[in-house]
């Protein structure tokens, strides 16, 4: 009898950690910054960020660990467990070595548009993509019964994650309509028609953009009108409230992403989507992931330290508190597990800290490029500059070889230059990054995010707290710790509270999930893992 009650209890074991969640939720939060947990954490609901980080597992130091720390990139390494120097993805749009022209992260003109957008809004695809992702690890490993759905209001927020065998992927037009392309099938699902013909987006935009909470919430911001602050859509003033329907009527429904609301339009979507498409209604895992991206339009015309940026944080807290209690609801507490995270953090606005006695200040890319180039026909007499994008140097070997000029020696001349430039802490060859050794960290963030058959010949690293960007506003890319640092928590499934300051990298994220699920680990990571959620079940 006790031998037969031992065997019930391993079989009851055994049974438990086969168990697998119904649904993955993966959120990613554009140019999100930890200190805004805390920085509004006393005007936060208790049931958005704040029950994510008292019941679920926070990891308080994770950091991207390449250069450059961008959306496209940073999409593709929380989901591939690698770097750009082995996905591919090296920017959000860059000058490529080896095709000698621009390319853009998902572009594909294979591929056709699905629904109604502006021109090329929708021929894209993960093609440039070349490591798979955690959801084509799902995919496989469930024999294609898993389903895969991602989403955002940028297409390479919603292609990305989704990886190679999604089942959708969609994105937000200017015309308002989510849209897909022919890469994932011939005619968008009857649900995302509807959706569309619903005109969600005019609920939003038919109204001002009022503050949430009365003004004097948020003082953790600068005055609501203030030198560090971009105008929306060439508003007079950056103030509350602002008319959208007026910015809508002179635009298009594009406006809606520079808003809080974009993140409301894009959690309506996957409420609907988990609906229609049934996820988490079975014993097969299905992964669902999604990309607010207005926190960073946001960041990126107002700045940091906005009351507009603010607002906008405070409204999502009650978006996931909401998306949380329809999952709830719907899959079931516990049968889910989420974990938020982030693409990349942001700069402080560099003139704001130069007005306050910090001796840098934001600097214009076109200036870098401009001031190479007229270096380069002063010392050559003729312009070797093929292209300046994304931190790297590009040199024309065209022009090189008619010049019967030696390419080493051309790099030293221009890196002696640029050390001359304010802005510049260190420059670094091709050769210099592909022979790192690992003892400059910078070198090998550097070396992390270079691909050889794409990256340029010298790669300029600025010093702290420059940006190569306006006075207005702020951006983000560079391998220092405003830049890295993001928020992680995991969450649901198989998640206990808890928390750790130990510094991690967010390639861990993917091989963390594909432990905790049982799938394969995608082909091209480390396989790195969060113990502190694997031993945690």
């Amino acid at each position: 009898m006790k031998k037969y009650f031992c065997l019930l209890i391993l079989i009851a074991s055994i049974a438990q950690a086969q168990q697998k969640p119904k649904l993955v939720v993966g959120i990613v939060v554009d140019q999100m910054k930890p200190e805004y947990l805390n920085r509004f954490a006393a005007d936060f609901s208790a049931n958005g960020f704040k029950k994510l980080m008292s019941q679920g597992y926070v990891f308080s130091n994770m950091h991207y660990n390449y250069l450059p720390t961008y959306t496209a990139p940073g999409h593709a390494s929380i989901y591939t467990g690698t770097t750009p120097a082995q996905h591919g993805i090296v920017s959000n749009e860059w000058f490529s070595r080896s095709l000698g022209k621009e390319r853009y992260c998902t572009d594909d003109d294979a591929v056709q548009m699905l629904g109604e957008g502006k021109a090329d809004e929708g021929k894209m695809s993960p093609k440039n993509l070349l490591a798979t992702t955690i959801t084509d690890e799902l995919r496989l490993a469930t024999n294609f019964k898993g389903k895969v759905i991602g989403m955002s209001i940028k297409d390479r927020g919603a292609i990305l994650p989704a990886g190679h065998f999604a089942n959708w992927a969609f994105w937000y037009s200017k015309t308002g309509n989510f849209i897909s392309s022919t890469f994932y099938g011939t005619a968008l699902p009857d649900w995302v028609n509807k959706f569309n013909a619903e005109k969600n987006y005019m609920d939003f935009l038919s109204q001002p953009w009022n503050l949430l909470k009365p003004i004097e919430t948020y003082n953790e911001s600068l005055p609501d009108d203030n030198p560090y602050e971009g105008k929306l859509y060439k508003v007079d003033k950056p103030i509350f409230p602002y008319d959208l329907k007026a910015m809508y009527d002179k635009n298009d429904a594009g406006v809606i992403r520079t808003t809080p609301f974009g993140n409301d339009l894009l959690a309506m979507f996957a409420k609907r989507a988990i609906e229609a498409e049934q996820l988490g209604q079975d014993e097969v895992t299905d992964f669902l992931t999604v990309s607010f991206s207005s926190t960073d339009y946001v960041g990126h015309i107002l700045g940091p330290r906005s009351i507009e940026l603010q607002d906008t944080y405070l409204r999502l807290d009650l978006t996931l508190a909401d998306l949380i209690s329809y999952l709830d609801q719907k899959v079931g507490k516990g049968n889910y597990l989420m974990f938020l995270t982030a693409d990349h953090a942001g700069a402080e606005n560099a003139q704001f800290l130069a007005d306050h006695k910090y001796n840098v200040s934001p600097i214009d890319p076109k200036d870098i490029a401009k001031g190479l180039r007229q270096f380069s026909n002063d010392t050559y007499g003729v312009d070797l500059i093929k292209e300046y994008s994304s931190f790297n140097v590009f040199f024309d070997y065209e022009k090189l070889k008619s010049k019967n000029l030696n390419l080493s020696d051309v790099k030293t001349t221009f890196k002696n230059y640029l050390m001359t430039q304010p802005q510049v802490k260190r420059v670094y060859s091709e050769e210099e990054i592909l022979s790192q050794s690992g003892a400059d960290d910078h070198l090998d963030c550097i070396a992390k995010g270079y691909d050889v058959t794409q990256n340029g010949d010298l790669v300029i690293l600025d010093k702290p707290g420059y940006i190569e960007y306006g006075k207005t506003g702020t951006s983000h890319g560079t391998t220092y710790t405003y830049d890295t640092h993001v928020p992680l928590i995991f969450y649901g499934w198989n998640i206990k509270p808890g928390h750790t300051a130990d510094r991690k990298v967010i390639t861990e994220i993917a091989p963390t999930i594909a432990q905790k699920i049982g799938v394969a680990f995608p082909n091209a990571t480390q396989a790195e893992v969060l113990t502190e959620v694997i031993d945690n079940n």
